[in-house]
């Protein structure tokens, strides 16, 4: 970087020598770093055609020779470009006196030789005008952080508050602010301090403080000027601490309670609170709260609404929420009114709506009517997504885009009519940029266009901005909306410049840095290249590319021959050498000289002639099928003293041989061998295959072309027409044929959005190759279709086409009838009927609804009734006179806005049940144990009121209350029944009602039961045993009962060995029992009880081992954990098992 570039004010000289070798002195301009380039968060990319020059440049090298004496050398400027001295005499070269002929390159004019003349300039600059900034890390301001728009609560206990500005500079930024404009007075000790960059505000007010606020970041390269942030403060007032009037309706009429919130900013949330706080009104088809005016609607009142109700509004801010309630306002209820009245819709959404583009948009419409009525929406000029709720009160469009904008409708329906309001939603956006503005390098004295363009709704303005301030028109500058021209470019244009586009909704900042450079020839980063091989009989270019500002003129010379343009030497306006037909002759050394007002400099390199490369094997075109292999063949000759590379590529793209899985193999490792395999080739193989033998210095290539036959490529441009409610035109353009002719076409369609891809019925039945058109039959009405194209001949089926277009048939009566006829249940006096659902396919239409028609069975009218909505599933008739589990003959069918459709066939329902009438008689009941009892009954005279289910017995002990009594219920016709878990020597209370699905009947007469005694509450004691060869004879003490005590009328034996794990069980009235054991039986597991009438009493168990000794683990689990082991022969006490701890009255519950 020249030294005079680095300093505010300085004038220096540039000097040349008298010797033959003429230097600048100015040294090359700094190269930005690519990361100083970035401009983090602004979209930056270069603009083409700006006349912009990048990278740092090499030192200047010596001139050996005069290019300007030549006639071919252009003469650089006569005058400075604007920001030099003027002060300006143009240096001349200093020529030899003479010049060689060359016979190969032609022959020069000899012109006089010059002395070499003192080029004095004198430049005043500043470092915003200059190219350099001192380091090659010097760069303008760019923000990282900038302000944002904020909302503070004016009544926030928070002390201040900061809006954030940072940028990264070198070298860095100083910060200013604006305020409406007006730049700041930011002073120490005053409520404005700037931290940073960031502006901390202590103890805002909006009085002083709310505006809009832009930070300024500066350094010696320029000024960037953040985005605006508005700084606004919200508040919510109290409701009225006056009462609110109570509200009085009709029980089954709609009402609107008004909310009348207090003054705030911004918007609320709103909730409804009936009586108390947190009972808050649910969101309901039948309740709805506007997010727009806070107002409760509620479409058909009933009883339960009466109360006392609330309005809760909520402010949401950046620092709090805030929420207020208001007075509680009385919901009075008059004598109900049940008569039908169709839907008014109260809540209506605007019928303009206006929506900045990915903001969510909500609309409201809520109804009045009985029976409540159901909302349904729908988009007049287009359809809505499926994911958005089309039957809800609010439709909500999460983000909305421009194809959203249009007209919807939001239609309320019940069976008494039905009720629409519509309104255009109108979306806009904020500017965005489609093309910004990037950093610059720029050559003195050239020309510059700088360009940006933004999109947005209304359409963005632009302006543009230079170091912070506005930039109009002025000599050397044009603006032009989103076109900035320079001309004549001087270092006084450096400096950071900003495009701003803005509309109504916003304004965003694209920035960028303009250096404008003015530096010497210098060949330090691209020289020519000292050793340049070429071929013989080739052709080679030698560019010439120093780093110039501005651009340098430039001549050529071989040795001390200055080359002038012929049939074969060419020297082109960029400064590249060009020779053609290269010979041996050629070899020799090569300079660039390269001059500007600057200074100048020269490069040399040294041309070597090699040996031609030649194909002696080309390879031949071929013809194949799909999935076949092929071998091309390609040889060359070439230098011996060159490497020889081998490049295949298919239509001008290159051929990857590593990528994995690939079709291309290499079929020769030979230098001079560069065979080429396809293996299992496909319709994309097919092409024009170039063989390239290559070396360092030159190439020689051949082509041939592979036909890959296959199955047809994928049909174009399908387009549906003539759409009706069953069928569609649909029409084609020919795909590819891959080179065998097309013998048929197939027409596929699916639902939309989630159906699968089916064949369907065309007219023609078969669609010859030649066809473009065909008509689809059997759809179904009222439904969204896609359709696809897929052509076929003799190697196959190919790929389809892609989808058409979306479409809706047109709109049918239904054609089918809905299906699941069933129903019964409900309340005394109703008839409930349910059926299924019609899916949507079904529909046919708009609308869409059903017809239920039902009569009394014998009876010869029908009834019907309307029912809308195609999610209705049931329908309830009431009447009073419906009697109980009277047979219904029941029929439906569906309808839409085409009309009704056919009926189903006809089903039996029953109308609701009522409780039996009639008691059980002869109820009888006996104690059968301690804990249980027998109760058997006769059913009594037949009822009519629906299906017995079974019976329902109530017990209770004697001196309790019937309240109290235990219940069981039998299933089924069966009139007996055993009653377990009784407490033992206990008088009990027993009725009998019959029971269906409607409830219990009347109780029969009671009667008495009294349970038995409980058994012994001892266990067999003294259990001994004896083994024989083929028996084990096991005795025990009676048991003899207490007072209290049920008698023993004998004694239960489970038995239990290790060759049959399943006990038996065996039953003596006696104290002592045989069982037969055979003889390699080692283990058995033994357990006594008493039995008789008031039951089983506690066990005794003991685990013998057969031949004595040791007592050894037995090989099953032990039946309880209180089981005792015994040894050979003997008598030992029992342990008792830990279940007779129970209650009797416990044990089987």
């Amino acid at each position: 970087m020249p030294q005079w570039l680095r300093a505010r004010t300085h004038t220096g000289a540039l000097a040349a020598t008298t010797t033959a070798t003429a230097a600048a002195t100015a040294a090359p301009g700094p190269r930005r770093a690519a990361e100083a380039r970035r401009r983090a968060g602004d979209k930056r990319r270069t603009v083409p055609g700006a006349g912009g020059r990048a990278g740092s440049r090499s030192p200047p090298r010596a001139a050996s020779t005069c290019p300007s004496q030549h006639p071919s050398f252009t003469p650089g400027p006569s005058q400075p470009p604007a920001g030099l001295s003027p002060r300006w005499v143009e240096p001349p070269f200093l020529c030899s006196p003479s010049l060689p002929r060359t016979p190969t390159m032609g022959t020069p004019t000899r012109r006089k030789s010059h002395l070499l003349l003192l080029v004095a300039v004198a430049l005043v600059s500043s470092p915003a005008q200059s190219s350099a900034r001192g380091s090659p890390a010097t760069f303008g301001p760019v923000f990282e952080d900038q302000p944002l728009g904020l909302l503070f609560p004016e009544e926030s206990t928070e002390e201040k508050v900061t809006l954030a500005c940072r940028a990264r500079a070198s070298p860095p930024a100083t910060y200013r602010w604006k305020m409406n404009g007006t730049e700041m007075k930011l002073e120490p000790g005053s409520r404005h301090q700037l931290v940073g960059g960031n502006l901390v505000i202590m103890n805002p007010t909006k009085a002083q403080d709310a505006g809009v606020y832009q930070c300024l970041a500066s350094n010696p390269v320029g000024t960037v000027v953040s985005r605006e942030a508005v700084l606004r403060f919200g508040f919510l007032q109290e409701f009225s601490k006056e009462e609110r009037d109570p509200v009085r309706t009709h029980e089954g009429w709609g009402v609107m309670l008004p909310c009348n919130p207090p003054a705030h900013y911004p918007g609320l949330s709103y909730r409804w609170l009936l009586n108390e706080f947190p009972n808050f009104i649910p969101t309901d088809g039948r309740h709805f709260v506007s997010q727009t005016t806070g107002n409760l609607y509620i479409a058909r009142t009933n009883a339960s609404d009466l109360g006392n109700y609330s309005c809760l509004a909520t402010s949401h801010m950046d620092f709090s929420t805030k929420s207020v309630f208001s007075k509680f306002a009385q919901l009075n209820l008059a004598a109900e009114d049940t008569r039908l009245f169709a839907p008014s819709i109260k809540a209506r959404f605007p019928a303009e709506t206006y929506a900045l583009v990915g903001q969510q948009v909500t609309l409201e419409c809520f109804a009045f009517g009985n029976p409540v009525p159901q909302i349904k929406w729908r988009k007049v000029d287009g359809s809505l997504s499926p994911q958005w709720a089309t039957a809800e009160p609010t439709l909500q469009i999460p983000s909305v885009s421009f194809e959203d904008e249009g007209t919807y409708e939001c239609e309320a329906e019940n069976s008494k009519g039905r009720d629409t309001v519509q309104g255009r939603v109108i979306v806009q956006a904020q500017p965005e940029w489609l093309k910004v503005i990037s950093d610059m390098e720029a050559d003195i004295g050239s020309n510059l266009g700088w360009g940006c363009a933004a999109a947005g709704k209304p359409r963005p303005t632009v302006r543009w901005l230079r170091n912070g301030e506005p930039l109009a028109s002025q000599p050397r500058v044009e603006v032009l909306a989103g076109d900035l021209r320079f001309s004549k470019l001087s270092l006084e244009d450096s400096g950071m410049y900003q495009c701003v586009a803005e509309n109504k909704h916003g304004t965003i900042y694209a920035s960028a840095e303009l250096a404008v450079q003015a530096l010497a020839p210098d060949f330090r980063l691209n020289p020519v290249k000292r050793l340049i091989p070429a071929a013989r009989g080739g052709e080679i270019a030698i560019p010439c590319q120093p780093r110039a500002a501005p651009k340098a003129v430039v001549l050529w010379s071989k040795g001390t021959e200055i080359l002038v343009n012929s049939s074969r030497v060419t020297v082109t306006p960029g400064g590249t050498l060009i020779i053609r037909n290269i010979s041996r002759s050629d070899e020799g050394k090569y300079t660039c000289f390269a001059e500007n007002f600057m200074g100048k400099a020269n490069s040399t390199g040294i041309l070597s002639v090699r040996d031609a490369t030649k194909i002696t094997l080309a390879p031949s075109s071929a013809d194949i099928n799909l999935g076949d292999s092929l071998t091309l063949q390609c040889h060359a000759s070439h230098d011996p003293t060159m490497d020889l590379t081998f490049i295949w590529t298919l239509d001008d793209f290159p051929i990857d041989f590593d990528k994995p899985g690939g079709h291309y193999r290499r079929a020769s490792a030979k230098e001079t061998v560069g065979d080429l395999t396809i293996l299992n080739a496909q319709l994309r193989h097919g092409g024009k295959y170039t063989c390239m033998a290559q070396t360092v210095v030159d190439s020689a290539s051949k082509e041939a072309t592979v036909l890959v036959r296959g199955p047809p490529g994928p049909p174009g441009g399908v387009v549906v027409r003539n759409i009706g409610d069953t069928t569609v035109q649909l029409s084609w353009s020919r795909g590819f044929d891959n080179h065998s002719p097309i013998a048929k076409y197939t027409l596929q369609a699916r639902t939309v959005p989630a159906g699968k891809w089916k064949q369907v019925r065309t007219n023609p039945a078969n669609i010859e190759g030649n066809a473009e058109t065909a008509q689809v039959l059997g759809l179904t009405p009222w439904m969204d279709y896609e359709f696809r194209v897929l052509a076929s001949n003799i190697l196959g089926t190919g790929e389809p086409s892609g989808p058409s277009s979306k479409i809706r048939t047109k709109e049918a009566a239904p054609s089918v009838a809905p299906s699941g006829l069933s129903g019964g249940g409900g309340a005394p006096g109703e008839l409930i009927v349910n059926w299924t659902p019609m899916s949507r396919e079904y529909q046919n239409g708009d609308g869409f609804g059903y017809v239920l028609s039902f009569r009394r069975q014998g009876s010869s009218g029908w009834q019907t009734a309307r029912v809308p909505g195609a999610d209705a599933q049931h329908f309830v008739y009431s009447n009073d006179s419906v009697r109980p589990y009277t047979p219904f003959e029941v029929k439906i069918r569906g309808y839409n806005r085409r009309g009704d459709g056919p009926e189903s066939l006809t089903a039996l329902v029953y109308s609701a049940e009522e409780e039996p009438r009639v008691a059980p008689t002869k109820v009888w009941a006996k104690g059968v144990s301690s804990s249980e009892m027998n109760v058997t009954w006769e059913p009594g005279q037949q009822d009519t009121n629906g299906i017995l289910l079974g019976y329902e017995i109530r017990y209770w002990r004697a001196g309790d209350k019937e309240a109290a009594a235990d219940r069981v219920r039998t299933a089924g016709l069966d009139t007996r029944a055993r009653v377990t878990g009784l407490h033992p020597n206990t008088k009990y209370h027993v009725t009998v009602r019959a029971y269906n699905r409607a409830g219990t009947g009347p109780a029969s007469p009671s009667a008495n039961a009294t349970t038995m005694k409980p058994p012994p509450q001892r266990p067999p004691g003294n259990i001994s045993w004896t083994f024989s060869s083929s028996s084990l004879s096991i005795k025990w003490d009676p048991v003899v009962p207490l007072r209290n005590e049920s008698a023993v009328t004998g004694y239960k034996m489970l038995y239990q060995n290790d060759l049959h794990p399943t006990p038996t069980l065996h039953l003596t009235s006696r104290n002592w029992i045989d069982i037969a054991v055979p003889e390699e039986i080692g283990h058995a597991l033994v357990q006594i009880r008493t039995t008789g009438p008031g039951g089983d009493g506690i066990p005794a168990e003991v685990h013998i081992v057969r031949n004595g000794g040791a007592v050894s683990a037995p090989p099953y689990p032990p039946r309880a954990s209180g089981y005792i082991q015994m040894l050979g022969e003997g008598t030992i006490p029992t342990q008792t098992n830990p279940n007779s701890a129970r209650p009797p009255g416990e044990r089987g519950r």
